[in-house]
């Protein structure tokens, strides 16, 4: 029997959806599970997006431009120039979903071999797009007992070597929750000149930064043709389905280089296009409230959660996840103990081990990254189960 590609086989599996099988099982069992494992939010899409989807009249859904429907991406630049971002449509490329940005970045920058230097925990999916396109990443470690805040710039350069490329920043991060602040940025921008590689820099959560601290873009920071952004209307608009996002650049030799796999594909989503271009427009107030639910969500749960005993969290200063030490060895098999062995009145709770967001073998194996995306009645349930579940753990 023929075997898969060995590149297929040592594709890492998701951490946050790799005991979703679990879960399926728990709730077809009756169990309702609390999900802190997924950043799916159960905020409403804004009411134009739906509108524009249901008012669709055309009589062929066509291929759109590879680079995306030209009235979005002038659109788009409207939205980034609240910012302080200035581009020009030609400089934003629409792609399937912020992980087809991730991806083709790697593809346009980098050689099979080639590294690129992540902070982890990072993402998991960087892992998996890297494997993809056959690329190395090295990461330098943030810890959870300064908050994940940027390592010293002499562990970056100790990590960096001849085949290093490019630097990879979440910011706001996934999956801690950590905002970058302009001084850090600064001394990036400094290591990446220095060395003369690319920023690639993950921004889908720029809406949500929470402390007071103004939200710096790699797109102002004056190294233009060493930045590439990421972007996406899934988390900022409750738009996860509709698959839009943004690969945006001033750099005119990556632009070109990434539209070559752009054309490959054909094109992005029509319909996704269409729901985002009418979600960009009067939903100023949709924003405003989606940020104050978040905002409000953060601060209930981060204090919350460190009120059960020897659980501690950092408070994030963005996006909507943290990363939690548990008290227990292994967050695994303590997750999926949660979905197939436990119940607290009928109800668990669903959360993504940590250990999978780490490179260095070891690392995060107490560790769990939590979605606060629930309504806070929902939260407040499930950090009782988790708290039940704790306990029964450790007791058994």
């Amino acid at each position: 029997m023929p075997k898969p590609s060995e590149r297929g086989l040592q594709m890492p599996s998701s951490p946050i959806r790799k005991l979703a099988p679990y879960a399926v099982a728990a709730k077809e069992a009756g169990v309702k599970v609390y999900h802190l494992n997924i950043g799916q939010p159960d905020l409403p899409t804004p009411q134009q997006g739906l509108d524009a989807l249901k008012a669709v009249t055309r009589k062929t859904l066509e291929y759109s431009p590879s680079d995306g429907i030209p009235s979005l991406r002038e659109k788009l630049t409207h939205y980034y120039a609240k910012f302080g971002i200035r581009l020009s449509p030609e400089e934003i490329i629409i792609t399937t979903g912020g992980s087809e940005a991730i991806l083709l970045s790697f593809l346009a920058c980098l050689d099979p071999g080639d590294e690129i230097i992540a902070m982890e925990p990072c993402y998991a999916n960087y892992i998996s797009f890297a494997r993809t396109a056959g690329i190395v990443v090295k990461t330098v470690t943030t810890t959870i007992e300064n908050g994940f805040a940027l390592p010293s710039i002499e562990a970056f350069d100790a990590a960096i070597t001849p085949r290093t490329r490019a630097i990879l920043l979440s910011n706001p991060n996934n999956p801690t929750g950590y905002v970058f602040n302009a001084e850090e940025l600064q001394r990036l921008k400094e290591m990446v000149v220095r060395h003369d590689l690319f920023l690639i820099s993950d921004e889908v959560y720029r809406e949500f930064v929470y402390n007071g601290v103004p939200f710096v873009s790699a797109l102002t920071l004056g190294i233009d043709d060493h930045v590439i952004v990421i972007d996406s209307v899934s988390k900022r608009y409750s738009e996860c389905g509709v698959r839009v996002g943004m690969l945006v650049t001033h750099n005119r030799q990556v632009h070109d280089t990434v539209m070559k796999y752009c054309q490959a594909r054909l094109s992005p989503p029509l319909l996704g296009q269409l729901v985002a271009e009418a979600s960009l427009e009067g939903t100023e107030g949709y924003a405003a409230a989606c940020y104050q639910e978040y905002k409000a969500r953060r601060d209930f749960f981060i204090q919350a959660l460190n009120r059960i005993p020897g659980v501690y969290s950092p408070m994030p200063g963005g996006a909507f996840y943290t990363v939690a030490s548990l008290p227990v060895e292994d967050a695994e098999d303590f997750c999926r103990w949660c979905l197939t062995d436990f119940r607290y009145r009928g109800e668990t709770v669903m959360m993504a081990p940590c250990a999978g967001f780490y490179r260095t073998p070891g690392l995060g194996r107490n560790e769990v990254r939590m979605a606060y995306v629930l309504k806070i009645e929902d939260l407040q349930r499930a950090l009782e189960v988790l708290q039940a579940a704790l306990e029964a753990y450790n007791n058994r």
